[in-house]
């Protein structure tokens, strides 16, 4: 009996020592998170739904993406031929109606794109999330019956980012971003991003639907369905340029 007593103990020492050798750091997770969501070449259709009261208003629009460069074009009646051209830190717009092209700078990045719950900053970030922010794994909880850790992620020192504070749900087991608090540098809440659908896609779990609501304003959302994307595509010379922005 003592012996096996002893075997015993020693097994459940092994065991809970080799399950805490292998519990998984806050930058472990979000390094699997940024596998998942982080693009290094894209090509996307989506629709946009902006819900304000009662009102609803659908736009639609073809984007192509790099690492620091983007370019998107609506395809909605109303918008068509609308182009957001972001080339690292510098964001322009071109009206189709006017045929005059406006760079969006200072206080204008902070409005909402085209009325959208999404600021035109938010378009700017396209860096890992490991590479602007300081993460710590605070609890655990569950969203919709999916176990998720829950992180917090503050500024790293220098970095510019749109949100001092960001508090994620990601799914302990797709390691996808389910939920998402945004915060001011005061702790105020400023937004805060729901993710109603994800799919595996070429071997990574993505996003097809979220839902954006800006707590800064009242009753209104901002829905994002992904209809189709392209990993990794070859992307041409020359398509992050102002001169393909006319």
């Amino acid at each position: 009996m003592k012996r096996f007593l002893a075997f015993l103990a020693i097994f459940i020492l092994l065991f809970t020592s080799s399950t805490f050798v292998h519990a998984l750091t806050a930058e472990e997770i979000i390094n699997k998170r940024d596998d998942n969501e982080y693009l290094e070449t894209a090509r996307a259709e989506m629709e946009m739904i902006i819900r304000s009261g009662r009102r609803e208003m659908s736009k639609t629009m073809i984007s192509l993406t790099d690492k620091q460069n983007s370019l998107t074009e609506f395809t909605n009646p109303r918008d068509r031929g609308t182009k957001f051209l972001k080339r690292g830190d510098e964001l322009w717009m071109f009206f189709p109606d006017a045929e005059d092209i406006v760079k969006i700078s200072g206080h204008m990045l902070n409005q909402g794109m085209m009325g959208s719950d999404f600021s035109y900053q938010d378009l700017m970030e396209s860096d890992k999330l490991i590479d602007l922010y300081e993460f710590e794994i605070i609890s655990e909880e569950e969203i919709d019956g999916r176990p998720c850790y829950v992180l917090e992620g503050l500024a790293r020192e220098g970095k510019e980012v749109s949100y001092y504070k960001r508090k994620i749900w990601i799914d302990k087991e797709r390691f996808v971003g389910l939920k998402e608090e945004l915060y001011a540098r005061s702790g105020r809440l400023l937004k805060e991003l729901n993710v109603l659908q994800v799919e595996e896609i070429e071997g990574r779990w993505y996003p097809l639907r979220s839902v954006m609501e800006d707590k800064l304003r009242k009753d209104t959302s901002t829905e994002v369905i992904l209809k189709a994307i392209e990993f990794n595509p070859l992307i041409p010379e020359g398509t992050f340029t102002l001169e393909n922005l006319r």
